[in-house]
């Protein structure tokens, strides 16, 4: 089984299906788990300063004998490094634990504070070889624009929330036409609303004889889009990269379509309650 790659705008390759290890703090648990991946398959690991778990993902890198080129690893800069300082220290914290030369991606984790001073820093590592490319998690279109604008090196990546009840269609569209690629984070929505036993999600998976897990990761590849699923179990890893057999038809899709509530299933990143919990969060695990 070969894991389709996208490339970004600026040259690089990054498998379109990773493995993500948000909510697995735990040391053991996470290293554990990137190491199952990594067997089964995965090629590229999306973590974060926050998930405080990247020391764990560099050991079970280290560990697995493949070679560290074949694997693509991505962390993210938290808030409460969003300085120009403190992000040049934060890129390096994060090489440091992770124990690696270099990062395939690196994201700004959330549009708050200071994103330019973080991005200078971003990009100057960028230049230095720190980091193959970098982008940014959970901007919106107007945010992510403004950013270009003010910027010599336009994002390779916006890693946002999208699941079949909330699919953002309008902001997969802007950034497609912007040549940034998008991540889904909480592909299944945590499995909230009942999402494993929607009854149209069930029935397109009745098709195919696939899950509605499966169902739900290949309507996002088709859609161009980049998924990261999580699992601490080795089955349910495997059944999530079963996905390459079978194409969704355009009812199929349109079906899907139809299930979108066009609201968050987590909190809204344009709150103002949500910003000053993030900003008072240090490391605490918020998307």
């Amino acid at each position: 089984m070969t894991i389709p790659k996208i490339t970004l705008n600026n040259g690089v390759e990054m498998p379109q299906m990773g493995f993500g290890v948000f909510q697995v703090p735990d040391l053991t648990e996470a290293k554990q788990a990137v190491a199952d991946a990594l067997q089964t398959g995965y090629r590229m690991i999306d973590t974060a300063a926050s998930y405080q778990n990247e020391e764990a993902v560099g050991q079970a890198i280290k560990e697995s004998g493949i070679p560290r080129e074949e694997i693509f690893v991505t962390s993210k800069l938290w808030v409460s490094d969003f300085t120009y300082e403190r992000a040049k220290k934060g890129i390096d914290a994060s090489l440091e634990k992770l124990g690696l030369d270099y990062l395939d991606l690196y994201l700004l984790h959330q549009p708050y504070g200071d994103t330019y001073g973080a991005w200078q820093a971003l990009t100057e590592a960028y230049r230095a070889g720190k980091i193959r490319a970098i982008g940014v998690s959970n901007f919106y279109p107007d945010q992510l624009k403004n950013l270009e604008l003010m910027s010599s090196v336009k994002p390779v990546m916006n890693q946002i929330e999208i699941n079949p009840w909330y699919q953002e269609e309008p902001a997969v569209a802007f950034a497609k036409g912007e040549s940034i690629a998008v991540t889904a984070w909480a592909p299944f929505a945590e499995g909230k609303g009942d999402l494993f036993n929607n009854a149209t999600l069930k029935e397109i998976g009745a098709k195919y004889n696939k899950s509605v897990g499966q169902v739900v990761l290949r309507w996002l590849l088709q859609r161009g889009i980049v998924v990261i699923p999580k699992s601490v179990h080795q089955n349910r890893m495997a059944e999530n990269l079963d996905v390459f057999d079978f194409t969704l038809s355009d009812a199929d899709m349109a079906m899907i379509r139809a299930l979108d509530t066009g609201v968050s299933q987590f909190f809204d990143h344009r709150d103002p309650v949500t910003i000053e919990q993030i900003f008072g969060s240090s490391l605490n695990q918020l998307r």
